[in-house]
């Protein structure tokens, strides 16, 4: 684990270093050898952080420990996007692109293939239908105010100051309540469906959060921290790449909004391997708070964070989303929807999402 943490923060320290040499027009396949390398270091960091989830998840018990992990990813992720806004140049949709690429990630290609590895697998996986249906709920209505709304309500795809401030309000208590409700009375909505077999009966629940703090405060504490420092230098790396990428891309003559995608791809990827290791250990209703729960996480921070910039700065914020961007959000929630309501989710449903991932891929090539 010390090796993973060492190796992250050298490199961050040796791409700040190299700055004046990688500034300058690099030839390709250095330039490709560069984001190798970074991509690299980021998966082996990413296997050390997902280490540190797992271990917080089995001794917190869900939703707590999955939350630890999804909190501090979309942190960062919502300080860098703060970062850019506020920074030297015009960003009125950085906030806009890299929410979206995140929603269909998590939606499509994240949870197809934890569905397409788990229910190849497993035969019974199912989900709490109830914490579901309150993922699913939030994230209707927070995709819908950040992405259709101020196509609709707004000017030029964006708020007006008087509609921000009240979406802005609305956005937090709503996300707030989800919380409180998530780590209090509802906890158990989120916590993995169990069926005793015949001539057994259900197990003894767990101990409550506050016994396992009490009694495992220490190492609760010090797993939580050696997680942050793991995935701190993980999303300051991709932040960095993004320059790299950007131009690989336009060498390649790829479409610029494909560097979004990857970045956030990138981002999430200790997110998304834990996803699909939860899936293929049968814990159907982690892969649910893990993807779900960041996706609630993400919308739920980034649109009040960014909104209050926009007001602050007098900075436009463009959320608008284009209609085959809307569309294919309306096809993945639905199609969400419509996979976790059945009794037990199955490598048919992953399938299905993994295809919409594919439809998100050609749109940009479009």
């Amino acid at each position: 684990m010390i090796v993973r943490i060492v190796l992250g923060w050298a490199a961050f320290a040796a791409l700040i270093l190299a700055q004046p040499l990688l500034a300058g027009h690099l030839p390709t396949p250095v330039l490709f050898l560069v984001l190798t390398a970074i991509v690299g270091v980021i998966i082996v960091c990413a296997g050390g952080v997902v280490t540190q989830a797992e271990h917080l998840a089995h001794r917190l018990g869900d939703p707590y420990g999955t939350l630890v992990l999804t909190l501090s990813i979309v942190l960062i992720e919502v300080i860098l996007i703060s970062a850019v806004m506020l920074g030297p140049g015009e960003h009125a949709t950085i906030a806009r692109d890299s929410v979206m690429a995140a929603t269909m990630i998590v939606l499509t290609l994240v949870i197809g293939a934890a569905l397409l590895v788990g229910g190849l697998r497993h035969d019974n996986l199912r989900v709490n239908r109830t914490g579901i249906s309150a993922y699913l709920s939030l994230l209707v209505v927070l995709v819908a105010v950040a992405f259709a709304f101020p196509a609709v309500i707004g000017v030029d795809g964006a708020y007006t100051p008087g509609q921000a401030i009240p979406i802005l309000i609305l956005t937090i208590l709503l996300y707030g309540f989800f919380l409180y409700r998530q780590t209090g009375a509802q906890n158990t909505d989120f916590q993995e469906v169990t069926t005793p077999t015949a001539g057994t009966e259900a197990h003894d629940p767990r101990p409550g959060v506050t016994v396992v703090l009490r009694e495992h405060r220490a190492e609760v504490v010090a797993r939580v921290l050696v997680l942050l420092v793991t995935v701190i230098p993980i999303v300051l790396l991709s932040h960095d790449m993004a320059v790299f990428l950007d131009d690989g891309l336009n060498r390649l003559g790829a479409p610029i909004a494909l560097s979004g995608i990857l970045i956030a791809m990138i981002v999430f990827l200790p997110e998304a391997i834990t996803t699909v290791r939860a899936a293929w250990m049968g814990e159907a209703q982690r892969v649910t708070n893990l993807a779900h729960g960041a996706l609630v996480s993400c919308v739920g921070l980034t649109l009040p964070v960014v909104l209050a910039i926009g007001l602050f700065t007098g900075q436009t914020v463009i959320l608008a989303e284009s209609p085959v961007n809307l569309l294919l959000l309306g096809v993945s929630l639905l199609l969400s929807l419509t996979t976790f309501s059945a009794k037990r989710v199955t490598a048919l449903h992953g399938a299905a999402h993994l295809f919409v991932f594919v439809l998100y891929g050609l749109s940009v090539f479009a």
